[in-house]
């Protein structure tokens, strides 16, 4: 049978150097930290890829190792396998840059947990990192790389370094690369469950599976937080190993987060020309690499906690988008309503009560399953 490199795995990651932080950026220094990911799809051998994409310094990698995952910290020893880069057990990832790592024969099955290790000894400064991984991480001084567990550790809400895992799979694997914002990543979802609703979803295909490219925060045509979604295709999609189809939801900050990091002055977000155009331009690009590309309408968030995020203009773009989206005048291949799928039958513009997170503007698992359940899978025919 050929085998072929396939995505297993994807977390985008974010500049701790922006202006404006919803999630406080660290380093370390002589350390170890423990991560872990579930794969959503196996294959016969697997690499594992780290970022350094937006460090001021070389990242020295003082020795990395994978293994099988108990419980919270722990791991089952008798997995635990070394990662070697270029046949060293060491590595200097340099500034700007991403490393992947040796292949490691290891069979692994979709919905396994493997946990990394990186035993960090230099002052690394401000991290290139994840806002939503896919389970607490953890760090404890020193040399601890092996250690079954990993006992008083600091914990870790933020994902770092870690970008993703490619598995050998058959020839001929094709996957959908899931792009956007919180409602992608699975922001306020329990971490640990893999209940994002990309994660839901791909637990309903039949074959092919959904790595996710979502950044909490981000936005369709202003950086912060992240880079913007239009810059963000060539790395983030396009680059992905078996890509074939697109989900993608977006919007919510492109109208919120200009008044929340404005508040308590005014601030003005794009007109609803402005965001189709983009809109356009994100699907006509994807089009032109060959990918099939799903849109979604913009989720509700009438009554949000955070100051200045709802606002009337920002609802009306809002409105506007998604009748557009909801006609016949959009690029997509299709689109899934959301929004209807989330919102309260007697105010559209909120969530409804059981499927809020408690902040009015993002899901808990119950809501991001709705999401998953109303899908057509036949929409993902990899």
């Amino acid at each position: 049978m050929t085998t072929t490199w396939i995505a297993a795995h994807r977390s985008a990651v974010i500049n701790p150097y922006e202006a404006f932080h919803l999630f406080e950026p660290r380093g370390f220094g002589g350390q170890t930290i423990r991560q872990s990911v579930r794969l959503a799809g196996g294959g016969e051998a697997l690499r594992v890829r780290f970022s350094n994409r937006y460090g001021k310094e070389p990242l020295r990698i003082g020795g990395a190792r994978l293994a099988f995952r108990t419980r919270g910290s722990g791991i089952d020893p008798a997995s635990d396998t070394p990662l070697r880069f270029s046949g060293a057990g060491t590595v200097d990832v340099p500034v700007g840059e991403e490393i992947v790592s040796d292949p490691v024969e290891l069979p692994v099955s979709a919905g396994e947990e493997l946990t990394v290790s990186l035993h960090l000894p230099g002052e690394t400064g401000l991290s290139t990192y994840s806002a939503v991984p896919y389970d607490i991480g953890y760090a404890v001084p020193g040399d601890q790389l092996s250690a079954e567990t990993l006992e008083g550790a600091e914990e870790l809400p933020l994902g770092h370094y870690l970008t993703g895992v490619d598995v050998l799979a058959p020839e001929g694997t094709r996957i959908a690369v899931a792009f956007g914002d919180s409602w992608i990543e699975g922001a306020f979802t329990t971490p640990g469950t893999d209940n994002s609703f990309p994660s839901q979803l791909g637990r309903r295909l039949t074959r092919g599976w959904i790595v996710n490219q979502g950044i909490s925060g981000n936005r369709l045509l202003s950086d912060e937080i992240g880079d913007h979604l239009l810059s963000r295709i060539d790395h983030d999609v396009l680059a992905v190993p078996g890509v074939s189809h697109v989900l993608i939801h977006i919007g919510l900050n492109d109208l919120g987060l200009p008044g929340t990091i404005a508040y308590p002055d005014p601030a003005e977000g794009p007109s609803a020309a402005e965001f189709t155009a983009g809109l356009t331009a994100l699907a006509d690009r994807l089009h032109r690499a060959g990918l099939t590309v799903i849109g979604s309408t913009i989720g509700p968030y009438r009554g949000t906690a955070y100051d200045g995020y709802d606002t009337e203009a920002g609802q009306a773009v809002r409105r506007e988008v998604n009748a557009w989206l909801l006609g016949d005048g959009h690029s997509f291949d299709a689109v899934v309503d959301v929004a209807a799928a989330v919102g309260d039958p007697d105010e559209p513009d909120r969530i409804r009560a059981e499927f809020n997170a408690g902040d009015g503007l993002h899901l808990n698992d119950a809501g991001a399953k709705a999401i998953a359940d109303a899908i057509d899978v036949s929409l993902l025919d990899l």
